[in-house]
């Protein structure tokens, strides 16, 4: 029987053991290139996608979509939208219905994903949108998966240039955990709701402090 809690207290992440990714990690930087992997990418059951965004210190400043990850439970294919921008073979897998995509907060994505070209959205399931069906109101990517598996997923390269010439292999791995995660959480969650092997426990809430000065 698995324990989980509704809400997980960030400060026990700190010490679970970092999470690794297990598989291969592909960039992908021309259209022949991405071409193949999305051939690739819709034989499978299952796919998690995130993206990453150049991050803006200045108000005002956008940047697009740099990066779109999709990963299957054994790899990880990180598509270079700054190089590639979003050609045919792309739109053709966010826009299928044949494979699930599987995504965290994905509708922020999509709006991002939008400004560099508009699609159909295909098959997409937010974790946000079934997480709740185990008692669980927690939201981040990090939360969930420290409650569900005990690990921890760094979020330092998150606001690392994801328009550098070259990506270091710390921003590779921490773009294909996230995606990779996704799926992880998907088959969990269905797993838990399906076996009911699992017990929730309900963190009370912190009671405000008295104000002495009243």
């Amino acid at each position: 029987m698995k324990k989980i809690y509704d809400k997980f207290d960030k400060s026990i992440i700190n010490s679970l053991p970092l999470v690794t990714f297990p598989g291969k990690i592909i960039v992908v930087l021309n259209e022949y290139e991405a071409e193949r992997a999305v051939e690739y990418l819709l034989s499978c059951d299952v796919l998690g996608v995130d993206t990453e965004t150049r991050p803006a210190f200045r108000k005002g400043n956008n940047h697009k979509v740099a990066l779109l990850q999709v990963a299957t439970r054994k790899e990880c294919f990180l598509f270079r939208l700054n190089h590639l921008g979003l050609p045919q073979s792309l739109l053709r897998l966010l826009s299928n219905k044949q494979v699930p995509m599987v995504g965290l907060s994905w509708h922020d994505d999509l709006m991002s994903l939008h400004r560099r070209e508009q699609f159909e959205p295909g098959w997409f399931i937010d974790i946000q949108d079934i997480i709740g069906n185990l008692g669980i109101v927690d939201k981040s990517l990090q939360k969930l998966y420290a409650n569900l598996f005990g690990e921890k997923i760094s979020k330092r390269q998150r606001l690392t240039n994801w328009e550098a010439d070259v990506l270091t292999e710390r921003q590779k791995e921490y773009a294909a955990i996230d995606a990779w995660a996704c799926i992880k959480l998907y088959d969990e969650i269905m797993n838990l709701l399906a076996t009911k092997e699992y017990e929730l426990e309900v963190v009370p809430e912190e009671k405000p402090a008295a104000d002495n000065n009243s």
